[in-house]
């Protein structure tokens, strides 16, 4: 990692010196159309008008398309191969015990929000849930620049800690209920509040995907969250921010005809074939937030027993009906970027042919009385799929874009729109 004040160099990537504030924000779960729909549909003005002054692309998130690995992606500029971060869950290669991928100690790449400051940025990340808030700030010095908090704990923000105090007074929100659209509303308007008031130079803004898992594109809960996050939108753009909007995956619906989840309970069928408890499968979706999910996601790992045939069992599992793709951990990490040594011995990915199935560990290990609605879920190749938009026109951008390319292309396009002005 180097740095200076013309460029930030980290994890092999250059980035030009902001030349205005860069907001990157990460929509969880924000398929492309549910913006596409509200804006047809005028219910974001604000975006639409964005829209007309910027560009509206699509990219790529990382697979597992999962909260955590997507997010430090974008926070690093790097997959997880690089990062460390493959799941939110994993079997920790050290002690072989099932732990969440929360603790910074898993993290083996700096972020950009680091870099930034060592080089005399001043920083700004909010995140709704507390989960990713240690990940992402790993590495920031609360010297008064840098602001690093969660919705879900913002009530107890510290300076030495936090880098700010008297959040709730801030925003004028009380802490929202976890499973709730106004965790996402905390966020983005914490996030107007700093620009004007911190004015930093780079910012961070990742909300939470439950009104996405709950609310397919068009219907009334999502026309009113992303109508409502429109308002914001309007804020940071008014604001003089140079915005990159993108998301950290997509959702799709993962329930059959008559509303009930369509699952493979592959530890079950591991089980049938090997015998009880000789494989284990691990579903990295799972964390402590899994009310609107069930822990039911489209990506697994499975640890075999010793002497097991890897490459057999690889193609027998890719012909169950709904797998997309069955790898034994080699040729899977390399397809998907992920690092070997936190990852399984087949990588499994989920989807089928109208993309509905997920993946489960045993039939009776899932509690889904949670699921009042019929299931929406992630974490395979088909919601992969993320909008990638900028309010101003941008050039150059990088081929085969990525969502983990957010805040590189804000930082590029940032730096040409100065040197065009000048």
């Amino acid at each position: 990692m180097s740095v200076s004040k013309s460029h930030v160099s980290v994890n092999g990537r250059d980035y030009p010196w902001p030349a205005q504030p860069v907001v990157v924000i990460c929509c969880d779960g924000s398929e492309p159309e549910y913006m596409e729909r509200a804006v047809a549909d005028g219910l974001m003005p604000n975006l639409e008008k964005i829209l007309a002054k910027g560009e509206n692309l699509r990219g790529h998130s990382v697979v597992p398309s999962f909260t955590n690995p997507n997010n430090m992606s974008i926070a690093t500029g790097r997959p997880p191969a690089v990062h460390g971060i493959c799941g939110n869950f994993l079997i920790d290669p050290d002690t072989g015990d099932a732990v969440m991928m929360n603790d910074p100690k898993f993290l083996r790449a700096p972020t950009v929000f680091a870099a930034f400051q060592d080089a005399g940025a001043k920083v700004a990340i909010v995140t709704a849930k507390d989960k990713l808030r240690l990940l992402l700030g790993k590495g920031l010095k609360f010297d008064g620049t840098a602001v690093s908090f969660s919705t879900e704990k913002a009530d107890l923000c510290k300076p030495e800690t936090h880098g700010i105090e008297g959040v709730c007074e801030m925003v004028g929100m009380e802490v929202p209920e976890v499973y709730s659209a106004e965790l996402s509303e905390f966020v983005f308007a914490a996030g107007v509040k700093l620009l004007a008031s911190m004015k930093p130079d780079i910012m961070y803004l990742s909300t939470t995907d439950y009104v996405q898992h709950k609310f397919a594109p068009g219907s009334d809960g999502s026309n009113a969250f992303y109508s409502m996050m429109d308002k914001y939108l309007g804020g940071l753009d008014a604001g003089g921010a140079m915005i990159v909007l993108t998301a950290d995956h997509g959702m799709k619906d993962k329930h059959l005809a008559d509303g009930s989840p369509d699952v493979l309970y592959l530890q079950d069928v591991m089980d049938e074939w090997l015998g009880v408890g000789a494989a284990r499968v691990i579903l990295p979706i799972t964390d402590p937030y899994v009310v609107h999910h069930g822990a039911l996601g489209s990506f697994a790992t499975v640890y075999l027993p010793e002497g097991a045939d890897h490459s057999a069992l690889a193609t027998r599992i890719a012909a169950l009906d709904g797998i997309d793709v069955c790898l034994a951990k080699a040729e899977g990490c390399a397809r998907f970027e992920l690092p070997e040594d936190r990852t399984g011995d087949l990588i499994v990915v989920s989807g089928g042919p109208n993309a509905t199935k997920v993946i489960g560990t045993s039939a009776d290990q899932h509690d889904l009385t949670g699921l009042t609605d019929p299931l929406r879920s992630h974490g395979g190749i088909t919601e992969q799929e993320i909008p990638i938009i900028l309010n101003r026109k941008a050039a150059d951008l990088p081929s085969n874009l990525r969502n983990f390319d957010a805040f590189y292309i804000g930082c590029s396009q940032a730096a040409k729109l100065a040197q065009a002005a000048e």
